[in-house]
């Protein structure tokens, strides 16, 4: 690092780890302000579900890119980028340490390599002959055509993905290119530190159970049914998050109460191996640290020394 004010700290790790906490803790002791690297806190109305930061815990610490959208006009990784390295600026010129902080690997991976996104391309015809494809021919036969017109894309995006399958074949038909062509990489203009928090994963599933169980009993169900009683449609991509997508169909008579629990469970249980497969724990850019007592004040002090070194 140059210094500690011209830098970036990133705060990494699966879902449920604790990243939100701690970061906040760590945010008032170095001066820090916290922009979200998880999708889904941008949307309104998507509280419970997305285990946001209380507004108590936003006023301890600046959070940004919080609540910036309606369920039904999502972002692009452009426009995330974009917005993300415009608040980076900003809160360096206030002498503040930006922490980008969640478990969204794209948007990390985006900002930390220098990603150029390009602006999204879109053509709800094309979007809606793909979904048909998926809907009559099956998942299978909509990855295999992303194998056949983009296979090293296809090589990066899980075939149980069916909206990024339909996205990256959007895109290629819009455009011309190939999806994965479309990412360039640049040197960030910026120093970074990337701090990882983990857990063994027992003790991780155990977490993921608790909040779960938490979510319902503080109202998830009725979260879901307030954003329908809006007019959104069960279908948007946001709606399709974890939590969300599952109670909808509870709330669409498609499986009972208790099996739409069980499913957020399993769900979130496979997100988080797909989180470690964005963030590896042998990753040498990454400093990881057991989140289990972790103490704050021993991440403050290696901040301090990697800053002097």
């Amino acid at each position: 690092m140059r210094s500690m004010n011209s830098s970036l700290l990133f705060v990494v790790g699966p879902t449920a780890v604790g990243k939100s906490s701690f970061a906040i803790e760590l945010a008032e002791r170095i001066k820090g302000e916290i922009i979200s690297a998880d999708s889904r806190y941008l949307y309104r109305g998507m509280d419970i579900g997305t285990a946001k930061p209380s507004l108590a815990d936003r006023v301890r610490v600046s959070h940004h890119l919080i609540d910036v959208a309606d369920p039904d006009r999502p972002w692009s990784l452009a426009e995330y980028a974009q917005a993300c390295k415009q608040l980076i600026k900003e809160i360096n010129e206030r002498k503040s340490l930006p922490l980008v902080v969640g478990g969204t690997g794209q948007y990390v991976r985006a900002l930390l390599e220098g990603w150029s996104v390009p602006q999204r391309a879109e053509d709800s015809s094309v979007r809606a002959e793909l979904q048909m494809i998926a809907e009559r021919d099956g998942a299978d036969a909509l990855y295999k055509k992303l194998e056949d017109a983009d296979p090293v894309a296809a090589n990066k995006i899980d075939k149980r993905n069916v909206r990024r399958v339909i996205r990256a074949l959007e895109v290629i038909s819009i455009t011309g290119r190939l999806f994965s062509d479309q990412r360039n990489k640049s040197q960030p203009d910026f120093d970074s530190k990337i701090i990882g928090l983990t857990l063994p994963r027992e003790k991780l599933y155990a977490r993921i159970d608790a909040r779960v169980d938490s979510m319902m009993a503080n109202g998830l169900v009725e979260e879901m049914r307030a954003l329908m009683a809006k007019g959104y449609d069960w279908n948007l991509p946001a709606l399709s998050a974890i939590g969300y997508k599952q109670v909808g169909m509870y709330l669409r008579g498609e499986c009972d109460l208790d099996e739409a629990v069980r499913l957020i469970k399993h769900d979130t249980r496979r997100f988080v191996r797909q989180q470690y497969n964005w963030f590896r724990l042998n990753d040498p850019k990454i400093k990881w640290w057991d989140a289990e007592g972790l103490d704050v004040e021993e991440v403050v002090r290696w901040l301090g020394s990697s800053a002097a070194g």
